[in-house]
């Protein structure tokens, strides 16, 4: 049956697969030949997700070295999966039951939340798995795995429990980012942080007892430039609200300004007068002598550069706000929670990180305010009582024309970047709260070590840099998410045997934790702990971890004045998705059973990841492993950043620039979207998706199809084996030496992750060297060449158009193979065909190779000529043959048929001089030209040449004129000088083809 004129994507794409598929195509071993492993890990979507580009960029990108391995003959596992994403999955179901007006999670309990979690999971949760598949993504499905499901949980409790009980794992306070919508920590890249209009307060910290000092301000050369005796020391803050939970002021040691009053106490501002507390005067490095006025007030429990101070300097971090970010409620009043934080700040008292978090420092009427309300009631109160730092104003009286000038607040409008939950939109609040942590620092350096030896790679090697900036700077790992979806944190807490000796007294809140990966286990530990005949029990509660830190609400049961049993409440809060995530390589090939995948694929070989998670979870992924297992995950990290537009901006819905890789599947097919990816993937390049370039490369399908059409309507396929003939014409000696050069370079390529390179080295090659060329050379062959060269060249075309299917397969899959199966019967898939091991050494004929290539450079050089000075296209030309070696004599003599037809010339006459008004066209062992003088009105071309270089010249000017400045390469946003970069590099290019036209036309002359 006849080839179709055209390739049907929207119909072939969604056949094919499902014809790999069935086959079992893409199953872990299929199509192995050989001993070697090649496993891919792919970085699961979460179970939430939809297709977007950097999913298609990445997975097209693992899918081409998966296809290159499994042609190989690799035994081959590419590993695919879904992460369970806590925060978005919650939300999204949460959501789910809110447009269904059903009860809210909280009316509705964590069991039957969870279950209706689940139910959601089984209906929408294979969303991105059928996307992938569209993509032409050929994963394993059948070991598809999920982190909440199979062997998983099991994994990650057991590793849980083994750090715990190592000492790795533990339970402390901390500072975190705090979502008050979701009421739960969140990591840093769930933040984003944005700019956004501020103001900046500057108020006046009195000192204590109303002290005095000299201010003095200096120039760089030592002069006073002002003086003044204050009584007060002035900070400035963008959030009056933390004010209240001051613990010091800080200043630098070396800011001559505040040495006298170093060591003072000053009055935080705000607050009952008869209340008002005192905090010291610090020193710490933190603070810049230049921002402000070099003062910075510390707020430890909200804010991370606070904390870090506080912790320096043994400061007191006091909460203020509750877990939605409102002022708290809770604790005792006011007057009685300063009169405790006076006593320490003043040296009398000390507490434990506990009790200070049990303090209270809102002053009771703000209490339960929003923290923006209590933003507004602070500064107006600081105001009303006359501390806030004044400047003058100058205003025009309306009605008289006077100027006034009169003090008000110093408050600066200005620009500040705010975090923002990614998901929940509201603004983050730094919190200090209970927290499960890793001890990071005792497990991070094998995976420093990893990297610095070899033993792992990470490509670029820019990579390392932040690695090791990451790693060797790390800070404890917040693992605990305040959900319901996850991993429940494997930790049960009972009474402490005080409160059980004595257990008709009030709860002390003293806790007795045990870390067990199964009820069963906890048993055990509890039986041991509180007596062999106490009865172990467990309490269900939907109570916060917030709510259970306080103790007593786990149960004691007596018998007569004996305890009887112990019910114990599990710890509420659920693992971060980081965290079973870090366990993604182990985890999906079945530990802690020592399965025969396991043995078989791990350590895995290439992770291929967005750069922006190099910290969260490849860096992690290497810790685990090697705390685990003792072993790297994989041996190489191959990183690449943002897909994004064609101008360089980040996609974004609010730009209206998004990209979706769907509807280009629709429109251009899979394989257009899959060349394009592997062509921008430069190594640590800018990812810049142009649409335009992903039609030119549907485009380039297009002409694969009309090449093989051509083939199979000239019968190449009739009759000949595919088996690479014994040529003896110059033509096809030259194009199976092109065919094995071509398959070295995209081995090379794929081989060093230059996925550019080898989309590139097979664009020129098939369109350029057997589209172009090939086919038109071969074409007197196959057509009018005797029966042994028609033999010849139809075998060898059939040879060069199976092999361009073989090396586009794994970039280029739907197309090559609909033409594999529908040129020829196989005896198997082309997902499934062998991939060539020749060589250039082989095969490369050095003198069909230099041959050719002289004929199309003199080709391209008539053809160059001919466009440069206008020539029209279709005029046939005289040629002049000034001087030309013997070997370039009998070039021309083989090939001058196929020279004129295809450079549209008429005669060659070979001179001893050139006359005038010619353009020479250098060749290899010789120089012809073209004389165009009554061709082309040479004056007119060369005017116009000059009007339009002239014009190029000044734009090109501009551009230049606008990169030079400083200022603009600073401000400008990277996007905009990124692409006035690209711009100004095409005008040049333009310009140099033009000059160079301009010069030949002016040979003429």
């Amino acid at each position: 049956m006849p080839m179709e004129k055209t390739f049907d994507a929207t119909e072939a794409e969604p056949r094919l697969y499902q014809t790999w598929e069935q086959a079992g195509a893409f199953a872990a071993g299929a199509n192995a030949s050989r001993p070697e492993t090649f496993c891919i890990m792919i970085p699961p979507p979460n179970v939430t997700g939809s297709l977007h580009m950097g999913h298609a960029f990445n997975n097209t990108l693992q899918d081409i070295l998966v296809r290159w391995h499994r042609m190989r003959g690799f035994d081959t596992l590419w590993q695919p999966g879904q992460d369970h994403a806590g925060i978005a999955t919650q939300m999204v179901v949460e959501r789910e039951l809110a447009r269904a007006g059903n009860q809210s999670r909280r009316e509705m309990g964590r069991e039957k939340f969870l279950e209706k979690v689940w139910e959601w999971k089984e209906q929408s949760g294979d969303t991105i798995i059928n996307q992938l598949k569209r993509l032409g993504a050929t994963c394993d499905w059948s070991r598809n795995a999920f982190t909440m499901s199979g062997n998983f949980p099991d994994a990650v409790v057991k590793v849980f429990v083994d750090l715990y009980n190592k000492g790795l794992i533990y339970r402390g306070k901390r500072l975190v980012n705090w979502d008050p919508h979701f009421e739960t920590a969140i990591s840093d890249l769930e933040v984003e942080n944005t700019e956004v209009d501020g103001h900046m307060w500057h108020f006046k910290y009195p000192l204590a007892g109303g002290a005095t000092y000299e201010y003095i301000e200096k120039d760089a050369d030592g002069n006073v430039t002002f003086r003044e005796v204050r009584d007060y020391i002035s900070i400035a803050t963008t959030r009056p609200e933390t004010m209240l939970g001051d613990g010091a002021v800080a200043v630098h040691p070396g800011d001559t300004r505040y040495a006298p009053i170093v060591g003072k106490l000053c009055e935080i501002p705000v607050g009952p007068r008869e209340h008002r507390r005192l905090i010291p005067i610090i020193t710490d490095e933190y603070p810049d002598p230049t921002f402000g006025s070099g003062a910075v007030k510390i707020t430890g429990a909200h804010d991370f550069n606070d904390y870090a101070v506080a912790k320096r300097g043994n400061i007191p971090c006091y909460r203020l706000m509750d877990t939605r970010a409102q002022m708290r409620t809770d604790g005792a009043p006011y007057a009685q929670a300063a009169e405790i934080a006076m006593a320490v700040a003043k040296g009398e008292k000390t507490l434990t990180e506990a009790e200070v978090d049990t303090i209270n420092l809102v002053p009771d009427d703000l209490r339960g305010l929003d923290r923006l309300e209590a933003r507004d009631k602070v500064v107006e109160q600081i105001t009303a009582e006359g501390l806030a730092v004044m400047v003058d104003e100058t205003t025009t009286d309306k009605e008289t024309g006077e100027e006034i000038t009169r003090p008000v607040p110093f408050v600066e409008a200005k620009k500040i970047m705010q975090p923002f939950g990614d998901r929940s939109k509201v603004v983050i609040e730094p919190m200090l709260t209970d927290q499960w942590f890793v001890d990071t620092a005792k497990i991070v350096q094998p995976a420093i070590d990893a990297v610095r030896d070899g033993t792992v790679t990470i490509i670029p090697e820019s990579g390392e840099k932040t690695y090791y900036h990451w790693l060797e700077n790390i800070e404890p790992w917040c693992i605990s998410r305040q959900l319901w979806w996850g991993h429940q944190i494997p930790v049960w807490y009972g009474p402490g045997k005080e409160e059980v000796a004595d257990w008709n007294a009030t709860s002390s809140g003293q806790k007795k934790l045990f870390c067990a990966a199964s009820e069963e286990d906890v048993i055990a530990l509890a039986k041991d702990y509180y007596g062999q005949s106490v009865e172990i029990g467990f309490l269900r509660t939907d109570a916060t971890s917030n709510e259970l830190s306080r103790g007593g609400m786990y149960g004691i049961g007596t018998s007569g004045d004996a305890v009887s049993s112990v019910d114990l409440i599990r710890d509420p809060d659920v693992l971060d998705t980081w965290f079973s995530s870090g366990l993604w390589p182990i985890g999906t090939l079945g530990w802690p059973e020592q399965t025969e995948e396991l043995k078989k694929y791990f350590p895995t070989d290439v992770l291929v990841t967005g750069q922006d998670i190099l910290f969260f979870w490849v860096a992690r992924m290497m810790m685990m492993q090697l705390a685990v297992v003792n072993e790297v995950p994989f041996h190489t990290v191959y990183l690449h950043g943002l897909v994004r537009d064609a101008k360089g901006k980040k996609m974004s819905k609010s730009l209206g620039n998004v990209i979706d890789p769907l509807e280009i599947i629709d429109e251009y097919g899979a394989d257009a979207l899959r060349f394009s990816s592997a062509a921008m993937a430069g190594l640590g390049g800018v990812l810049k998706l142009d649409t335009a370039r992903i039609a030119g490369y549907r485009n380039f399908g297009t002409k694969l199809w009309n090449a093989a059409r051509f083939a199979e309507m000239n019968g190449v396929y009739d009759g000949t084996t595919g088996a690479r003939p014994d040529a003896r014409q110059t033509v096809n000696k030259w194009i199976i030496g092109e065919v094995a050069k071509t398959r070295q370079d995209v081995d090379a390529a794929l081989t060093a992750y230059r996925f550019n390179d080898a989309a590139d080295t097979l664009y020129k090659f098939v369109w350029g060297k057997v589209c172009d060329w090939y086919v038109e050379f071969s074409k007197p062959l196959l057509l009018d060449g005797d029966t042994e060269t028609k033999a010849e060249t139809a075998a060898t075309m059939r040879w060069v158009i199976d092999q361009c299917l073989i090396l586009l397969h794994p970039i280029m899959p739907f197309i090559t193979e609909e033409l594999w199966g529908g040129l020829a019967q196989r005896p198997k898939m082309l997902i499934h065909a062998d991939w060539p091991d020749y060589t250039a050494a082989d095969l490369v004929d050095p003198d069909a190779d230099r041959e050719m290539n002289w004929v199309i450079s003199l080709i391209e050089g008539i053809r160059s000529a001919r466009a440069q000075v206008h020539v029209p296209a279709g005029l046939h030309l005289h040629m002049l043959q000034l001087d030309l070696d013997a070997t370039g004599q009998a070039a021309w003599a083989r090939n001058e048929t196929l020279i004129k037809r295809l450079a549209r010339i008429e005669s060659l006459t070979p001179v001893d001089a050139l006359p005038k008004g010619c353009i020479t066209i250098p060749v290899e062992g010789g120089t012809f030209a073209l004389p165009l003088a009554d061709v082309i009105d040479v004056a007119e071309e060369i005017s116009r040449l000059q009007k339009t270089l002239d014009k190029l010249a000044k734009e090109l000017g501009g551009l230049t004129g606008r990169l030079k400045n400083p200022k603009f390469v600073e401000s400008a946003p990277e996007e905009v000088v990124e692409e006035t970069r690209d711009l100004a590099a095409l005008k040049e290019d333009e310009a140099e083809k033009l000059r160079a036209a301009l010069a030949r036309l002016q040979e003429l002359g």
